[in-house]
């Protein structure tokens, strides 16, 4: 009964080439060293795209937000003042909204720093209002400040995106970190099946002497182990992906529960878990390549 069916070229022997090499996925430690492998590597993709979804929200809700100040101890003139700021403000081409905070809401805000009393006292507070530009519009904010500025000099303008950018500087710098991470858990997984692949050669020294005196190629034999690890590195990707994914759940129901905006805001979306569901297949594939590779070149030093 010849070794391998009809089409040898498929990585899938057939039953009589499958004996020759016993398996199975517990038969040795590589399924579950893959298993942590991509553990570890599906939480820090799912990590860096999260972060990367969350960049991508908080500059597209934020960057074309502002805030402008009147600061003025005399209560009457600031309320007149910014009146005529809204007012002129919401005249300018580019500007989808614009709406000052009323007393009632600015106490509320400074509430938490000066006490429920400071309301009732003649603290000067300054008038708070919030624009927002048209999509595409944000580099109208030269003409909103000089609008501003020709009403009152009293008058401040925080563009919100000022105040995000070292945040957004700080979500690249970590997902650029994600993915050096994953690249090296990616590149320790291929030694680990590298290792795998030599110690199974070496177990089945004697088994394979006879099937180049029966005249096997090196890339029919190389077939036999390639299928064994990646049968093992599918069922340890498959493992190491669900562990992850309730791990990932379970975080993302405990960031729903604090309540915070910000944290709110860091999910991972449908595109994220399509990237996720397609680890296991590319680490097979890696599991593969390496195991074909490492048998090939070793058998040829054997020769």
């Amino acid at each position: 009964m010849p070794l391998f069916g009809k089409g040898s070229g498929n990585w899938l022997t057939s039953a009589a080439g499958r004996r020759l090499l016993p398996e199975g996925w517990l038969s040795g430690p590589m399924p579950w060293v893959i298993a942590i492998m991509m553990f570890l590597m599906a939480l820090t993709t799912a990590a860096g795209l999260a972060l990367g979804f969350t960049a991508e929200g908080l500059r597209a809700d934020i960057a074309s937000q502002i805030s402008i100040q009147v600061v003025d101890a005399n209560k009457g003139r600031r309320d007149a003042d910014a009146g005529r700021i809204v007012a002129a403000v919401r005249r300018l081409p580019g500007i989808a909204s614009v709406r000052r905070i009323d007393d009632r809401e600015m106490a509320e805000l400074l509430q938490p720093w000066l006490g429920a009393g400071f309301a009732d006292s003649d603290l000067p507070v300054p008038a708070l209002i919030d624009a927002t530009f048209a999509p595409g519009a944000e580099t109208r904010l030269p003409a909103v400040a000089a609008t501003v500025r020709a009403i009152t000099p009293r008058a401040r303008i925080d563009a919100h995106a000022q105040w995000l950018a070292p945040l957004a500087r700080l979500i690249g710098s970590l997902r650029w970190l994600a993915g050096v991470l994953v690249l090296l858990m990616a590149a320790a997984a291929a030694f680990t099946v590298v290792l795998a692949a030599r110690a199974a050669l070496d177990t089945h020294r004697t088994t394979i002497e006879v099937m180049h005196h029966l005249g096997s190629t090196d890339g029919q034999i190389a077939q036999l182990f390639q299928r064994r690890i990646a049968t093992d590195a599918l069922f340890g990707s498959l493992l190491g992906l669900l562990l992850a994914s309730l791990v990932i759940l379970a975080l993302g129901d405990r960031i729903g529960k604090v309540g915070s905006d910000l944290l709110g805001s860091v999910e991972l979306p449908a595109t994220g878990w399509i990237i996720l569901g397609l680890l296991p297949i590319a680490g097979t594939l890696l599991a593969m390549v390496a195991a074909r590779a490492s048998i090939r070149l070793a058998l040829r030093q054997r020769l």
